[in-house]
């Protein structure tokens, strides 16, 4: 075929897939630099100690000394199902039949496209990724020499190294990706190394994949728009007071502590799932606290600070607004861990300002921190203190890598095969919006954090010091309420239940939601989506024994919650409009942006 014999259609695509190759040149170039600036970061934050698999590999070799057989009939098991999985395919392929052989498998989401199911090559690369998968996998779990800790690394970073070579995590061997750059003469995989190059450069050379879009939302605008007023402001944080919309509202005020970590919007998405809007459509006055995003000039910031300049002074505000002498109070997560430390350090001063304390998907007990114990290690812990010793804070970018690699099929690799494979614009999702909202950590409070509570436990021993003397969970004495997740892959429930359990109130309620750490609590009784676990029974014993002889029941735990709350709450009085308004919420800290 001579080029006067083309059609118009195979020319304008010719050009098209040349001008798109042309594109796609320009762009690796813009690539390239990027991966220049990547800035200087410390090694063991990129991975754990080689002896991670130093260990899984001496496990292996002790297992072939002490139980040969065991470890011979797992291979002879692996390639029998291979060798068969091929001749099935071979057989299927000398019939002249273009198709795959049977697929036995269990369903996994990541092959959903039909030619995995269809296409002899496509089913045959999957089929035989599973098997490797379930091989390695059977092979770390039946090491019987390795400890607790260190079976449950060695089996975490083995997943995530069999999750990261899934085929479709390359575009050779995707076929979704390869029928769209196809389809659409190589736009797609412009439009994907555009988005690639954007999230490098947004990163200083290193990579977080974009969940959101990043324009589809405007904090205070259509997210974060419950009415109300910055009533208090200092270096650590902004006090916000909402506006009631009942005539009438509980005397004693409700305050909130979100945690640090994250933005406090995550409970104000839109007024369908905001849990403030609904907080104050119950009666009561409710104070919200927003914590400053810090940087490096935060460094010497630590636990004592937030709990004085936070804590303390939040609870004295509230307490000034209102006129009341108590309050109740509720922590979300890593502020619910503080905010048991201040409780335990009011009780030994002697003072009553909270009345009753609520605990969202908060761990105290660090025994056993479930999935996250995994970035635990002096190996992580050493590299970080390394890191906020030379950048005076701890950045979002490491926090949020870490918490997307604890869900990584699901935060780094699906988001990632959409983003620069497909060329697809990431979605405007308000939760994953939020998600990549991140915040630093200060230095001295990171490192405080992570070797006092995390590694050394030291609340639940009673060791952990609050302006220089040692508090306990069994100094936490006036009622509580908890509420875990089901599925919290950040504070598991049954460490939650442990450390409940250890503190010295006599007037416990834990309640467990189902899902996870969000969405277990950003639950509203509109959608009917998902529901709890109670027991009357102490908060005591097994958690497992717990649950073994908990109710189910349907539907949100939020008005249960709200009644608890209600009874002890005090009479109704008339509502309370926020005064000295030093700006409208959700305030400015929330939207500042401070460095990386």
């Amino acid at each position: 075929m001579t080029t006067e014999d083309r059609t118009p259609d195979t020319t304008e695509r010719a050009e098209r897939l040349n001008s798109n190759l042309a594109k796609v040149e320009e762009l690796s170039k813009r690539l390239t630099e990027a991966l220049t600036r990547r800035r200087h970061v410390d090694p063991s934050l990129h991975g754990p100690a080689p002896d991670v698999y130093m260990k899984a590999a001496a496990a292996y070799f002790a297992e072939m000394m002490a139980n040969p057989a065991k470890v011979v009939e797992h291979q002879i098991g692996y390639w029998g199902k291979t060798l068969k999985h091929y001749v099935e395919a071979q057989q299927t392929l000398a019939k002249g039949e273009f198709k795959a052989p049977p697929d036995p498998g269990p369903k996994d989401r990541r092959f959903q496209n039909p030619l995995w199911e269809t296409h002899p090559f496509f089913n045959y690369l999957k089929q035989q990724y599973l098997l490797n998968a379930d091989a390695i996998t059977t092979a770390v779990g039946d090491m019987e020499t390795l400890a607790p800790e260190d079976r449950r690394r060695v089996e975490y970073f083995t997943k995530q190294i069999v999750d990261m070579f899934s085929p479709t995590n390359f575009l050779g061997t995707n076929p979704e990706a390869l029928e769209k750059a196809v389809e659409t003469d190589g736009e797609s995989l412009v439009h994907g190394l555009e988005n690639l190059v954007r999230d490098i450069e947004a990163n200083e050379g290193d990579l977080l994949v974009t969940l959101a879009d990043r324009e589809a939302f405007k904090v205070g605008q259509n997210i974060a728009t419950t009415p109300g007023a910055v009533v208090y402001r200092n270096k650590m944080l902004e006090l916000i007071q909402y506006e009631p919309t009942t005539e009438k509202v509980h005397k004693t005020p409700l305050l909130i502590f979100p945690p640090w970590i994250n933005k406090f919007y995550v409970m104000d998405l839109k007024p369908a799932n905001s849990l403030i809007k609904w907080i104050v459509d119950q009666g009561f006055t409710l104070f919200v606290v927003s914590w400053v995003n810090p940087d490096a000039s935060y460094a010497g910031t630590g636990m004592d600070d937030y709990i004085r300049d936070g804590y303390l002074r939040a609870m004295a505000e509230v307490r000034r607004i209102t006129g009341e002498k108590q309050i109740n109070a509720v922590g979300y997560c890593i502020a619910g861990t503080t905010l048991g430390l201040t409780l335990a350090h009011l009780q030994k001063a002697g003072d009553e300002t909270v009345k009753t304390a609520t605990f969202f998907t908060t761990l105290t007990d660090f025994s056993d921190p479930g999935e996250v114990g995994v970035f635990l290690n002096n190996d992580f812990v050493d590299g970080i203190e390394r890191q906020t010793e030379r950048d005076g804070m701890l950045s979002r970018f490491f926090m949020s890598r870490t918490f997307s690699f604890l869900r990584s099929n699901d935060l780094i690799y699906t988001p990632a095969i959409k983003s620069y494979m497909l060329g697809e614009a990431p979605p405007a999702f308000d939760l994953l919006f939020w998600n990549g909202d991140g915040t630093n950590l200060p230095a001295k409070m990171a490192v405080e954090y992570l070797r006092g509570l995390c590694q050394q436990d030291g609340f639940a021993k009673g060791e952990f010091k609050v302006f220089g003397r040692s508090v306990s969970l069994a100094d936490v004495k006036l009622p509580v309420f908890a509420i875990a997740c089901e599925t919290d892959h950040i504070a598991h429930w049954k460490g939650s239940f442990n450390g409940i359990k250890q503190m010295g109130s006599k007037d416990k309620t834990f309640l467990l939601s189902e899902s996870g750490h969000i969405a277990g609590i950003i639950n509203p009784p509109s959608k009917d989506k998902y529901g709890h676990y109670t027991n009357d029974a102490p908060v005591a014993g097994e958690p497992e024994a717990w649950l073994k002889s908990a109710t189910f029941q349907k539907g949100s735990w939020w008005p249960r919650w709200g009644a608890w709350l209600a009874a002890k709450s005090g009479p109704m009085v008339k509502a309370r409009v926020p005064v000295d308004s030093l700006c409208a919420a959700p305030g400015t800290y929330v939207v500042a942006k401070p460095e990386l």
